[in-house]
């Protein structure tokens, strides 16, 4: 007993020990980032940079220390990374278990935003977790992704889920190994002798190929998971329309969205129209995801998390779909969770745009943290817009925190008085469109407020000020935007029903 005791204690000295040593190794690494100087140095005076490891940090990556090497970006090849893959398959069993949750039943497809962070920053993780959604698994060797393996049913113990991907122009133009993969992947699965109700990919498959033959498409198009925008375009287009105003209903937005993005990337084909095999698949999605490796950015910062993400979802909504909306968190590899979007508006609302402390900290900026005010806002308007799901009490406290509250406005005047003013005008507007249930009080105080900063822009302008009226256009207003869209507007209205 006394030997086995003294075994057990020894054992969790020698783990003390190597985690001690493991520290002081990464201690005298993060020393020896001073060599930035002489990288850059050595750079601008044509020398050799020696070359080095990129990626996370909080991903484990310690070989991208020390900095000041000429670093390079991925090795493509390697992805997803073993380590990767375990995320993977973690992740997609708990996005299907927080479906069946919801619903008693598997999720027959899943729609994935897919970024190109998911191969630079988490070698892969949201690819590994398609992929096993899929049924498939990786073949490494010695390191190297070299195909693919189907996982057997009894082995997977669960139906092999459909995906619909929505990849970003980075990942088509740097990734393409991600595109062959996922087709491969599609290609052994929809071809299985399964039952339909285990492997909803061929039961997909079927459907599409006999819809395709009836609209006179190319077939093959029904083995498509992967859209992005055409070659050489990059956005799904609703940021744009959101932030010009220029839609009227949820359809303008869902129509938008597809015209963007209704290009099909497979092994055959590279940029090919297919808006009639997207909107089948769309037609399928039972929830709508994408991964969030790091709080080093959040839904707020950029207008795509909207509009490829929110979009996304609206466009499978707007076709009679009743879709999920959720993102998988994974900033905490050991601790990976699904979380609804609800949930993750009202956590970076809470955290950022209505904390006193990061407010404070913004503010030390002057003009820019005014402009980082008025964007984040932008944003929040942009997922109102696309999903229906900010609440009213949200819209409430932007109102009274950025706008209504005499010392923030004074603030924003002095700073950046455009940036309140663009605040001002979306909270109307989210008002006016129904998108904020305002009460009638708090909304004339708001029109009124909005009045006082229309002034001071008049005040200090030449030229006209756009004022506090809405003016919303559509592509039926525009002639060269109805003439694009035709196309498009015809396959909805075909497949719509």
């Amino acid at each position: 007993m006394l030997e086995v005791k003294r075994a057990e204690e020894e054992e969790k000295t020698k783990k003390v020990v190597e985690a001690f040593s493991r520290a002081l190794e990464i201690a005298e690494k993060i020393k020896e980032c001073r060599r930035e100087y002489d990288g850059f140095v050595k750079g601008l005076s044509g020398e050799f940079v020696e070359p080095g490891a990129s990626g996370s940090l909080t991903r484990g990556k310690t070989e991208i220390l020390p900095t000041g090497r000429n670093f390079f970006a991925v090795d493509p090849t390697a992805i997803p990374t073993k380590a990767a893959w375990k995320i993977g398959v973690d992740t997609a069993e708990k996005l299907i278990e927080h479906y069946k949750a919801k619903h008693g039943r598997y999720p027959e497809s899943v729609g994935e935003w897919l970024w190109s962070i998911d191969a630079y920053k988490a070698d892969g993780e949201q690819i590994a977790q398609i992929l096993y959604l899929l049924g498939v698994k990786p073949v490494w060797e010695y390191g190297k992704v070299r195909g693919l393996e189907v996982i057997p049913l009894d082995e997977l113990k669960r139906p092999r889920i459909d995906v619909v991907i929505r990849i970003t122009g980075i990942v088509r133009d740097t990734l393409p190994n991600y595109i062959y993969m996922i087709d491969e992947a599609v290609s052994k699965v929809a071809l299985l002798d399964e039952p339909a109700e285990m492997n909803y990919v061929r039961k997909h498959y079927l459907e599409h190929v006999s819809k395709l033959r009836e609209l006179g498409v190319d077939e093959d198009l029904a083995l498509c998971r992967v859209f992005c925008s055409p070659p050489g375009t990059y956005g799904s287009g609703v940021n744009y329309a959101v932030e010009a105003s220029a839609w009227q209903d949820d359809e303008d937005l869902a129509k938008t969205w597809v015209q963007w993005s209704g290009y099909a990337y497979t092994r055959k084909h590279f940029g090919k129209g297919a808006a009639e095999s997207l909107i089948l698949n769309l037609k399928n999605v039972d929830v709508v995801t994408r991964n969030h490796i790091s709080d080093e950015h959040d839904i707020f910062n950029c207008c795509c998390y909207f509009s490829y993400h929110g979009g996304f979802y609206n466009t499978v909504k707007t076709l009679g779909g009743s879709p999920e909306i959720v993102v998988v968190d994974t900033k905490d590899v050991s601790a990976t969770s699904v979380r609804e979007m609800r949930d993750e508006i009202e956590r970076i609302v809470r955290a950022k745009l209505l904390n006193p402390a990061w407010i404070e900290g913004m503010k030390q900026h002057g003009y820019r943290g005014a402009s980082e005010f008025s964007k984040k806002i932008l944003h929040l308007y942009g997922w109102a817009a696309t999903t229906k799901l900010v609440d009213k009490w949200v819209f409430d406290e932007i109102a009274n925190t950025y706008v209504l509250d005499n010392e923030m406005r004074k603030w924003f005047e002095e700073n950046n008085v455009y940036a309140v003013e663009e605040i001002a005008r979306r909270l109307v507007e989210a008002a006016e469109r129904g998108l904020w249930q305002a009460d009638e009080e708090l909304l004339e105080k708001l029109r009124e407020a909005y009045g006082e900063i229309e002034g001071i822009l008049e005040e200090s302008l030449s030229g006209d000020v756009q004022g506090g009226a809405i003016d919303i256009l559509t592509m039926d207003d525009v002639e060269n935007w109805e003439k694009s869209s035709r196309d498009i507007v015809n396959v909805w209205e075909k497949l719509k029903g």
